[in-house]
C-alpha cells in the first residue's frame, strides 16, 4: 500500500494488511520516518520487515530491530564516503543542513560521527523544517559568517530542490560556496539563469 509520506497512514495499512490475511513479512516502507515506526510496530508482532530505501543507521541495531532487514546501506557507509572526499580534498571544515526527520538526524548522527573521527570540524548544523518547508535560523548570514565554504547537503531529493532554491535566492551558491549533497537532484530542474550559481554542487 502507498503510504504518501505519512508515517499514521503507513502504520494503518500495515495493520489492515496484516488483519486481512496470513502476512509472513512486510517490504517497506521507502521513508526511514515510516520505516522506524513500522519496525517497531512489527517487532512487537513478530513479522519481518524488508526496506528498500530507509537508511537511518539506528535501524540497524540489532537489540531495538532483530527482524528489521534494508536493501540499502545504513547512512554510515555514505558518510564514511563523504569523509574520504574531505581527506582527499583536505577540507577540514564545514556546514550541514538537514531535514528534520529520521533520515536527517540519522544522517546528521552518522556524519557527526564519522567526521569528528577523521578530523573534520562541523561549524554549523542547519535545519530544514520538512512541515513548514523553512529554514530554521538565518541561513544566509550562518553560511556567510562561517569560517568553512564546504556545505555539506543532507536531505532528500525533493527537500534537497527547495534548500537550493533558498541558497540560489540567497547568492549563497558557487563560486562562494561548494555544496554537496546526499541525494541526487537535477540541475536542469533550475531556471536556466541560475546555471553559473550551480557550479561547484
Amino acid at each position: 500500500a502507498q503510504t504518501d509520506d505519512n508515517v499514521i497512514s503507513a502504520l494503518r495499512s500495515t495493520c489492515l494488511a496484516i488483519s486481512a490475511s496470513n502476512i509472513l513479512g512486510i517490504v517497506g516502507p521507502a521513508l526511514s520516518r515510516e520505516a522506524k515506526f513500522i519496525a517497531d510496530f512489527a517487532e512487537t508482532v513478530r513479522i519481518p520487515v524488508t526496506s528498500y530505501a530507509a537508511t537511518n543507521p539506528d535501524l540497524s541495531d540489532r537489540n531495538s530491530y532483530s527482524i528489521f532487514y534494508r536493501t540499502v546501506p545504513s547512512d554510515k557507509v555514505a558518510a564514511m564516503a563523504i569523509a574520504q572526499l574531505f581527506t582527499r580534498f583536505n577540507w577540514t571544515l564545514c556546514i550541514i543542513v538537514y531535514q528534520n526527520d529520521e533520515y536527517g538526524s540519522g544522517g546528521l548522527k552518522a556524519l557527526s560521527e564519522t567526521f569528528k573521527n577523521n578530523g573534520v570540524i562541523v561549524t554549523q548544523m542547519i535545519a530544514f523544517d520538512i512541515m513548514t518547508l523553512t529554514i530554521q535560523g538565518a541561513l544566509k548570514s550562518s553560511l556567510l559568517s562561517s569560517s568553512s565554504r564546504i556545505v555539506l547537503l543532507w536531505a532528500e531529493a525533493n527537500y534537497a530542490s527547495v534548500i537550493l532554491q533558498y541558497a540560489l535566492q540567497y547568492e549563497i551558491v558557487g563560486p562562494r560556496f561548494t555544496w554537496i549533497l546526499s541525494s541526487n537532484v537535477p540541475l536542469s530542474s533550475f531556471n536556466q539563469s541560475f546555471n553559473q550559481n550551480l557550479v561547484g554542487i
